[in-house]
């Protein structure tokens, strides 16, 4: 395979991936007619259409499926593998792409990115903040924070942190004014400060543990939020009882800005994990930000 055609290919997966020419070349960064020149060429090498074309919509012919499966994985690990020769006589260097929640990001990530960019000036660092579940491998990332749970199947997964609980609490004022819930039916005569996912528009719904046994609480809402840290604000504000993941809330809880509620029934999590595809860390610019996360980070509680 030439240079030609491997980047022909790179074009053609991006059509895939992208749904149309024109949106190619804009994730390409390069002008529409180079990738439509690009897939005529690569269509006549083939000897095949791969597309077949309306006025609304392009699809994968039955040629066009297999040459997109069959080239899929070494159009990924190819460029790693040279990669991976050429770093060995350089410095870490290039563009990373992480993904990750804001609530990672606010927890662990900001506290610690600055020094990871004076130590490997050479990188660029792009870190993107999403609660949406994201597939690293069709948007481009390298790499992404999320809980093990819900890491992708065939991922490379290293743990960050312990496992974590899900913290109610609520602020002082509220507890002088409303009272302590002893119980998980109490809940129901509380005010909730509710969270909704931005990707899926779904309220989260309220979970407990007790004793081992999920149990859900219907609680009246006094607002709706879709970020962790309006949660905290609309808590310490007196609204109502918050909830979210404890180490968000720890010092805050530990000074007395906030009271626990149930801690003893508070809803187990998975710890946070860093993923890549396992190709991934073969390139040396992905490889020292797994190994400054792995450092920083690890068994964080």
């Amino acid at each position: 395979m030439n240079g030609a055609t491997f980047n022909q290919l790179q074009m053609f997966h991006t059509i895939v991936s992208e749904g149309s020419i024109t949106k190619a070349a804009q994730k390409l960064e390069i002008a529409a007619p180079s990738v439509s020149n690009a897939l005529k060429a690569l269509e006549a090498e083939v000897g095949l259409p791969l597309f077949t074309r309306t006025t609304r919509r392009i699809e994968l012919t039955e040629a066009g499926r297999l040459l997109h499966q069959q080239t899929q994985q070494p159009l990924q690990e190819l460029p790693l593998a040279f990669e991976s020769v050429s770093d060995l006589s350089k410095v870490p260097s290039g563009k990373v792409r992480l993904t990750t929640p804001r609530f990672v990001y606010k927890h662990l990530l900001q506290p610690i990115y600055a020094e990871f960019c004076q130590r490997y000036p050479a990188i660029e660092l792009e870190i993107s903040v999403s609660d949406a579940a994201i597939d690293i491998l069709k948007e481009g990332y390298d790499l992404g924070i999320r809980f093990g749970d819900r890491v992708e199947q065939g991922m490379v997964a290293r743990q960050l942190t312990k496992p974590m609980k899900e913290a109610f609490f609520a602020s002082p004022e509220y507890v002088k004014q409303h009272g302590l819930p002893s119980t998980p039916n109490e809940l129901q005569g509380h005010k909730l400060i509710q969270y909704r996912f931005i990707t899926s528009n779904q309220l989260v719904p309220v979970l407990l543990n007790d004793n081992g046994q999920t149990v859900t609480v219907e609680m009246p809402n006094a607002l709706i939020v879709n970020d962790t840290s309006l949660m905290v604000d609309a808590a310490q504000k007196g609204l109502g009882i918050g909830r979210i993941v404890e180490p968000l809330v720890t010092e805050l809880i530990n000074s007395g800005q906030l009271v626990p509620v149930l801690p003893d029934y508070w809803y187990p999590y998975s710890a946070l994990y860093v993923y890549f595809h396992k190709d991934a860390q073969k390139a040396k610019r992905v490889r020292v930000l797994i190994d400054f996360l792995l450092e920083k980070l690890a068994r964080l509680e």
